[in-house]
C-alpha cells in the first residue's frame, strides 16, 4: 500500500526545483551577457586617438595653396632686337646695382642710331631752307604793301588836286569820278596785300612748327635708341642673386623678351590661389598665417588680390610680418590660412578625422572603458581647432580618429 511522503522530502523536492531554476536563469543570464559583450564593437586604446574639450580661441580661416617668392624680383629684358653676344655672370652668382650681367650684340642699334643722325641732319637743313624761303616771300609781299601804301598815296593827292580844278573850274566832274575809282581800286588792292600777308605770316608760322614736331619728333627717336644702346649692357638694377639668365649665345631676342632674374633673397613674401567661389571672402589687409612646417606659423596680411581668374582659381599676394625667417626659401610651398572670423575664450576641440565639417555631427565621448555615441552642434573651425557650441562639456575626452563606421552604434567598448 502507497506511504504518504513526508513533509521533509518534499521541501527537499521543492527547494531542487527553486535552485534548478535559479541555476537555468543564471545560465542565461550570462549566456545573455556574453553574446551582449560579443556582439557590442570594441576599440583597442591604443587604435584611437582622443584629445580633451578645452577653452581657447578659434579663429575660422580660408586654406590656399602658397609659394613663399622672393619680396623683390626684377625681370630684365631686351631693349631691342638683337643677338646675344656674351653672358659674364652665371645662375646663383650674387650682383649689385649696374653690374653688368649679359651683352647683346650692338651693331644693327648703333647702325639704326646713325640712321637717324642723318636724318635729323636733312631736317635741320631743310627747316634752315624753309625759313629762308618763308622770309623772302614774307620780304617780296612787305615790299609790295608798301609799293601800294605808296601808290594809295599818290591817288590821294590826285583826287585833291581834281577836285580842287573842278571847284576853280579848271577841271571835269568826269576827272575827279575817274580820280575817286582809281583811289578806290588801289585802296581795295592795298586791303587784299595786307590780307595776303597776314595769311602768309600764320603760313610760315604753322609751316615752322610742323617742321619743329618733326625735329623734335626725330630727336626723341635718336634718345630712345641711344637709351637702348646703352642698355644693350644688361645690368642688375638691384642687389640680389642671378637665379635665372638666357645664356644660349648667338640667339635672336625680340625686344620685350626676358633675358635674366634678379631677385633679393632677403626678404620674402607669398603668392597663394584659392578657388574663386572664395573670391569675395577675401580683401586686401586681410590677416592671414603661413604655415611651413610643424610649428614654423608666420602672419602677415593680404596686400593684393588679382581681379583675373584662372582656371577657377585666383590669386593673391600676402606680406610677412617676419619676411627675413631663416625657414624662408625661395619657391617653398607653404600653406596660407586666411582669417575670415575670430573667436576668443569658446569651447574647442582639436579638428581630426572625425569632424565632417557640418553644423552638428555625432560624435564619440569616452569615459570609464566606454565610448558614448553623442550629437554635438559645432561652430567655425581652422585645420588645429573646431568651434564646439553645445553637446560637450570642458575637460570630456573626445575620440578624433575617424569614427564613421560606428555612426549608428550607440556605445562602443574601449579596451
Amino acid at each position: 500500500m502507497d506511504r504518504a511522503i513526508s513533509t521533509t522530502t518534499l521541501r527537499h523536492r521543492q527547494l531542487r526545483r527553486w535552485l534548478l531554476g535559479l541555476g537555468i536563469l543564471a545560465l542565461l543570464a550570462a549566456g545573455a551577457l556574453g553574446l551582449r559583450r560579443a556582439l557590442q564593437p570594441t576599440l583597442r586604446r591604443a587604435d584611437i586617438l582622443t584629445a580633451p574639450v578645452e577653452v581657447g580661441d578659434v579663429d575660422a580661416t580660408l586654406t590656399a595653396a602658397g609659394t613663399v617668392i622672393p619680396a623683390r624680383e626684377a625681370v630684365l629684358t631686351s631693349p631691342l632686337q638683337s643677338t646675344i653676344r656674351r653672358v659674364l655672370l652665371a645662375v646663383g652668382a650674387r650682383v649689385q646695382p649696374g653690374q653688368p650681367i649679359l651683352e647683346l650684340d650692338k651693331e644693327l642699334a648703333a647702325s639704326a642710331l646713325a640712321k637717324l643722325d642723318d636724318e635729323q641732319l636733312r631736317n635741320q637743313n631743310k627747316n634752315d631752307q624753309l625759313r629762308l624761303t618763308l622770309a623772302r616771300a614774307l620780304t617780296d609781299l612787305e615790299a609790295q604793301q608798301q609799293a601800294q601804301d605808296l601808290k594809295v598815296s599818290s591817288l590821294q593827292s590826285a583826287l585833291r588836286d581834281e577836285q580842287h580844278l573842278l571847284e576853280i573850274g579848271g577841271g571835269t566832274a568826269e576827272a575827279v569820278r575817274q580820280a575817286e575809282l582809281n583811289l578806290r581800286t588801289a585802296r581795295l588792292e592795298a586791303q587784299r596785300l595786307g590780307q595776303q600777308l597776314a595769311n602768309q605770316r600764320q603760313a610760315s608760322a604753322a609751316d615752322r612748327r610742323e617742321l619743329g614736331f618733326t625735329v623734335s619728333v626725330q630727336q626723341r627717336s635718336i634718345q630712345e635708341q641711344a637709351a637702348k644702346l646703352r642698355q644693350a649692357d644688361i645690368s642688375s638694377p638691384l642687389p640680389g642673386v642671378l637665379t635665372w639668365v638666357n645664356d644660349n649665345l648667338g640667339t635672336t631676342v625680340q625686344a620685350g623678351e626676358a633675358l635674366a632674374r634678379v631677385a633679393d633673397l632677403s626678404r620674402y613674401r607669398v603668392r597663394a590661389t584659392i578657388a574663386d567661389t572664395y573670391a569675395d571672402q577675401l580683401h586686401p589687409g586681410d590677416a592671414v598665417l603661413v604655415r611651413l612646417g610643424p610649428g614654423t606659423d608666420l602672419p602677415g596680411t593680404i596686400a593684393s588680390i588679382s581681379p583675373a581668374v584662372d582656371k577657377g582659381t585666383v590669386t593673391f599676394y600676402a606680406t610677412l610680418t617676419n619676411d627675413h625667417h631663416p625657414a624662408l626659401r625661395a619657391n617653398l610651398r607653404a600653406d596660407v590660412f586666411v582669417l575670415t572670423r575670430a573667436h576668443r575664450g569658446v569651447l574647442r576641440l582639436k579638428n581630426g578625422p572625425y569632424y565632417q565639417g557640418g553644423q552638428e555631427q555625432p560624435v564619440f565621448v569616452l569615459a570609464g572603458g566606454r565610448a558614448t555615441r553623442r550629437l554635438v552642434r559645432l561652430g567655425d573651425s581652422n585645420t588645429d581647432y573646431v568651434q564646439i557650441i553645445s553637446g560637450l562639456r570642458q575637460g570630456e575626452q573626445v575620440i578624433v580618429s575617424d569614427t564613421k563606421e560606428f555612426v549608428d552604434v550607440p556605445e562602443l567598448r574601449v579596451e
